[in-house]
């Protein structure tokens, strides 16, 4: 789609309402709107000059403007040019985004080049005569009419760039990449905007061959009976082609494999410019978190905090949350995925918050525990060293050709004889170990929270790979130990990048030593005076 902004004097203003009537009425691929004082005349691809004198036309037959009138007080005082002109695909381009994109880059710092460079490393690794189909993520629906917001396939994203449903990737080592693009219609434009469709898949994402998605039956058979094996995205299958026979015959056949297989083996070790994204978005989230550990005297509810950390990443950059925020107060600390986020916060409770965000497609994931009142109770601060301890010495663990199963197991020996020292655990051969702790000690991270699921976590890790490192303890207000230490959740969780010659946290502004953590609420507090506290009540469920 293109944009043709044209400047409108106050005195001009008035047309507002008439062109609003005809858009109800013109329903073409080319209309018009206001924004504040700009006209923008939505064009599709073709002769703008011609396209203009049509739509005029039409406009004249079901509006009270008159077409000298409209030309004189709209066109007729002032040119249009191509330097005018934006070419809008529904996603950030350098074009439209200046701000955020330089020339040549398809996604904030990571160029065209880069994409390209991708595909021909997943080609690589294919068998010969191999075909991969990649399908964008199904859009997905809060209710009858309302969706949630798109979040697209890891893989399609790091195959193409593209954030936009409805298309499917095509990448074989006769055609190279063929996307088949959806193609916009009246109302799709209407409500949800420009999406990308052919020429954008050529032009922005260099795709070598594209097509309207009506030309996928036509075209797709062909390219699937030339090829020997096949390999597609399982997440994102979608009947457009899995119905094809041609589909159906590999599968019976047994050649149809899952591609993640080869996809995440590509993603697992980031490039500078991935880590650039990673450490940027690290960088947004431990901003975020800080201020939200600063304010949290101020605002004793969970639901408080998970709002004061979102509204914190996205003012910085984020274009969503990586998941919702974990906020738990108390005993739903013991909770590990805790995500009700609803209750009042008791003074002298622990607050465990696992956040991260997404920036521009790379995500981050942290945990900070801390007593918004300021100072840590004895049995709190006495698990909380026990996992200190255990962050620190799995962090010096971080290294390349060490495992995360490695260090999994190395957290495990300290913290189950941390726990029976404290006489949590009675025996450290007892299986209430892992109703303590039943997670893994990290995870790899990327484009997706849990990143690379493919990749074994007895894979020796390498220079590139992030990972985080997260042990805790979350004792029920059930179990059966000490009363001091029942209803406590503790975590502590950094990311770790894996350099050539150990480890990089990339997490390491946010403070995590108790006498860091007691210090900054403390003086963070002292000095701050609480206006309207009548303005800041929360209601528990």
């Amino acid at each position: 789609m293109f944009f043709v902004l044209l400047d409108l004097t106050p005195d001009e203003r008035h047309l507002d309402l008439d062109i609003a009537v005809s858009l109800t009425k013109y329903r073409g691929t080319l209309y018009l709107r206001f924004r504040e004082d700009v006209l923008l005349i939505n064009v599709s691809w073709v002769s703008l000059s011609s396209k203009m004198q049509r739509v005029v036309r039409k406009l004249t037959r079901s509006t009270s403007i008159s077409r000298s009138r409209f030309l004189s007080q709209v066109l007729g005082s002032r040119s249009y040019h191509i330097d005018n002109v934006i070419n809008d695909i529904g996603q950030p381009t350098p074009a439209s985004h200046p701000q955020l994109l330089k020339d040549g880059e398809i996604t904030p710092g990571i160029s065209s080049e880069e994409y390209i460079l991708r595909r021909k490393k997943l080609l690589e690794l294919l068998p010969e005569k191999s075909l991969a189909i990649i399908a964008a993520a199904p859009v997905k629906m809060m209710t009858d009419v309302v969706p949630y917001t798109y979040r697209q396939d890891a893989d399609y994203s790091y195959i193409t760039g593209c954030q936009q449903p409805g298309g499917v990737a095509v990448l074989g080592h006769d055609c190279g990449l063929c996307m088949f693009m959806p193609e916009a219609n009246y109302y799709d434009v209407t409500w949800q905007g420009p999406l990308a469709g052919v020429e954008a898949a050529l032009d922005t994402f260099k795709a070598e061959k594209a097509y309207p998605m009506r030309k996928l039956r036509e075209i797709l058979p062909d390219m699937i009976r030339g090829s020997s094996k096949l390999f597609h995205n399982v997440l994102t299958a979608t009947p457009e082609y899995m119905k094809l026979d041609a589909f159906q015959k590999q599968a019976s056949r047994n050649n149809v494999r899952d591609l993640s297989t080869y996809t995440h083996q590509l993603r697992w070790i980031k490039s500078p410019a991935e880590l650039k994204l990673l450490k940027d978005s690290a960088a947004v989230a431990c901003q975020a978190l800080l201020l939200t550990m600063l304010h949290s005297k101020t605002y004793p509810h969970e639901g408080m905090l998970a709002a004061k950390v979102e509204y914190e990443c996205k003012m910085r950059g984020a274009q969503r949350m990586g998941f919702i925020p974990v906020v738990g107060g108390g005993p739903n600390a013991s909770t590990i995925h805790y995500s009700r986020n609803d209750q009042k916060i008791k003074h002298g409770d622990l607050v465990l918050m696992d956040v991260g965000c997404e920036f521009h497609g790379y995500v981050s994931d942290l945990t900070r525990t801390w007593p918004p009142c300021g100072n840590f109770s004895s049995a709190q601060e006495e698990l909380y060293e026990l996992i200190s301890e255990t962050s620190k010495h799995c962090i010096e663990l971080c290294k390349p050709g060490a495992s995360i199963r490695q260090i999994h197991n190395h957290s495990v020996e300290m913290l189950q004889k941390g726990l029976k020292d404290f006489g949590v655990l009675k025996d450290i051969g007892s299986s209430s170990y892992h109703r303590l702790n039943p997670t893994s000690i990290g995870h790899y991270l990327g484009m997706d929270v849990h990143d690379c699921s493919m990749i074994s976590y007895d894979c020796p890790l390498k220079p590139g790979v992030v990972i985080t490192i997260e042990p805790g303890v979350y004792v029920p207000s059930y179990f059966d130990c000490p009363q001091r230490y029942r209803g406590t959740g503790i975590r502590i969780e950094d990311e770790v990048l894996i350099t050539e010659t150990g480890y990089e946290v990339l997490t390491a502004s946010i403070p995590k030593e108790v006498k860091q953590i007691e210090s900054l609420l403390n003086n963070f507090c002292h000095g701050m005076e609480v206006e309207n506290q009548s303005n800041l009540r929360a209601t528990s469920s």
